[in-house]
């Protein structure tokens, strides 16, 4: 087996949106913790955390910043990571590409991170972060993590 081949990990309870919130209060910086980012849900190898409307986060024109919508994708995808591992487990973003399609005006943002493949040392995944009451997404990314733990 080499290196970039995919690993099951071993069974373990499924994580809960609580340990997540736990996770997420343990783990982030005090800044990314003002951003107000809450789990919704989790489901095996995906996340789904909403990123609450706040005019602080603004810029110039009245649209979310992108800076906020790319710390909540990075986020996203660590309690992903730490959904399908069953806890949490040291990690570092090792490249993140982030495509803003739409501004998001007044919405709450849904950012939705799937794990493509997850290996014993690295993580991709593709974000997805979509304004509440829209179909159409605001901004889309893909992600790469080396798992350090």
């Amino acid at each position: 087996m080499t290196h970039t081949d995919a690993v099951t990990p071993p069974e373990t309870a499924p994580l809960t949106t609580a340990a997540a919130e736990k996770i997420l209060a343990d783990n982030f910086a005090p800044w990314v913790l003002d951003l107000g980012l809450t789990v919704d849900s989790l489901d095996g190898h995906e996340a789904v955390l909403r990123l609450p409307w706040s005019d602080r986060l603004a810029r110039e024109g009245g649209g979310l910043s992108g800076q906020a919508l790319m710390a909540a994708a990075d986020t996203a995808t660590v309690i992903a990571v730490s959904a399908a591992r069953g806890g949490f487990v040291p990690m570092t973003t090792v490249q993140q590409s982030t495509s803003f399609q739409r501004a998001v005006l007044g919405a709450d943002v849904l950012v939705r991170a799937r794990l493509t493949k997850l290996g014993r040392r690295m993580a991709f995944a593709d974000i997805t972060m979509t304004a509440e009451g829209t179909a159409e997404p605001a901004a889309h990314a893909t992600a790469v993590y080396a798992l350090l733990g």
